[in-house]
């Protein structure tokens, strides 16, 4: 499961076009996408709010060759890193990977704050809903102890989505 999300330069565009990218690598097959969800910035950095979605995949990528193909996506969206948490063209995660549990230098799975985020949460039950994160627990119990974070998930109209 990748997560994807957004808040510069067209953010719904941006995803659309992740999702594009990503589907399209060899390597790669996109089996489902959530809906796009609004989620307000984390971590008090004024930003526009975000729009997020997760898709599922299947790869015949390693989880860290998988992670390389994901950052050169987003070099390719002009992605600058250089606030902690500030906005982004295009974020992509390694959300979860089958059921490993990976902690390496440069890829950690499932995520570390994954079980902590609604907007990482709903999009994931969408897709899955008895989806258990490894190490963390089912995500629907997940998601009832983020409820109070602001999600709202877009109408068609508003993802782009006719």
């Amino acid at each position: 499961m990748i997560g994807l999300g957004s808040n510069m330069q067209n953010p719904v565009r941006q995803i659309h076009q992740a999702l594009n990218e990503i589907g399209a690598l060899d390597q790669c097959r996109l089996v489902a996408v959530s809906s796009l969800y609004s989620s307000a910035p984390i971590g008090g950095v004024a930003q526009p709010t975000f729009i997020n979605a997760v898709a599922q995949i299947e790869t015949s990528l390693a989880p860290a060759e998988l992670m390389r193909t994901l950052l050169n996506v987003e070099i390719a969206h002009d992605r600058v890193r250089t606030i902690k948490n500030g906005p982004r063209t295009i974020d992509l995660d390694i959300l979860l990977y089958d059921d490993l549990q990976i902690n390496e230098a440069n890829i950690v799975v499932p995520h570390p704050r994954a079980h902590e985020r609604a907007f990482v949460l709903l999009p994931l039950l969408e897709l899955d809903p008895e989806l258990y994160i490894p190490g963390r627990g089912g995500a629907r119990e997940l998601a009832a102890l983020v409820r109070d974070q602001i999600v709202r998930r877009l109408a068609k109209e508003e993802s782009g989505l006719l």
